[in-house]
Formats: C-alpha cells, sequence, structure tokens
C-alpha cells in the first residue's frame, strides 16, 4: 500500500485546513486509516482514525475540531482541520492498519508526511 498525504500548508490561528490521503497497491489489505502529527522535538501523536464503515476516533486534543472521513470508491482518507491553534503545528502523516487502534507501532503503511503550519 502507497499512501500519498497533501494538504498541508500555512494557516491562521482559527484557520481551516483539508489535509487528503490517496492510498494506491493492495488497498484491500488495510481497514484503518490514521491520522498521526509529530512537532518539532515531539514524539509522533495520535490525532484521528477512520474506519471502512466510517467509524471515527479522536484524541481528545483535536475533538470537535477535526473530522475524518473516507471516500472509499477514491481510496482517499480526509481530515478536515478548523479552529486551528499554533499548538496543532506539526507534520501530519497518513497511516493504514487492520487494527482499530491508536498505537503508532500498530500502523503498517505510512504516508510521507505534510506540513501544517498555524501562525499565531
Amino acid at each position: 500500500v502507497q499512501l500519498q498525504a497533501s494538504g498541508g500548508g500555512l494557516v491562521q490561528a482559527g484557520g481551516s485546513l483539508r489535509l487528503s490521503c490517496a492510498a494506491s497497491g493492495r488497498t484491500f489489505t488495510w481497514d484503518i486509516m490514521g491520522w498521526f502529527r509529530q512537532a518539532p522535538g515531539k514524539e509522533r501523536e495520535f490525532v484521528a482514525a477512520v474506519a471502512w464503515s466510517g467509524a471515527t476516533d479522536y484524541a481528545d486534543s483535536v475533538k470537535g475540531r477535526f473530522t475524518g472521513s473516507r471516500d472509499n470508491a477514491k481510496n482517499t482518507v480526509y481530515l478536515q482541520m478548523s479552529s486551528l491553534r499554533p499548538e496543532d503545528t506539526a507534520v501530519y502523516y497518513c497511516a493504514a492498519s487492520s487494527t482499530w487502534t491508536r498505537r503508532t507501532y500498530e500502523y503498517t503503511y505510512w504516508g510521507q508526511g505534510t506540513l501544517v503550519t498555524v501562525s499565531s
């Protein structure tokens, strides 16, 4: 499975961005798409997960502000980010897993990351 994340950029606090993650290859092998982020000097952390069914899970820090969705026909997952804060600044990664989990190590396939910068 190959994952290509896109949509990052520079935005002011309070603004919005939508990230996309396009999957190709053996996409039938994955069921859970996760979004993670890594800020400079910090560990990679879970942001959201979207199941094939459309079920979602969010980290407390983004709940109510971020919305995950997927278009199975297009093999694409989205992360709509609203009310962005400077502390949301990070490289965002999409990843694929066959397990409903927040654990980084249980995601097998990873995209290259897209940088989101939120200015104050």
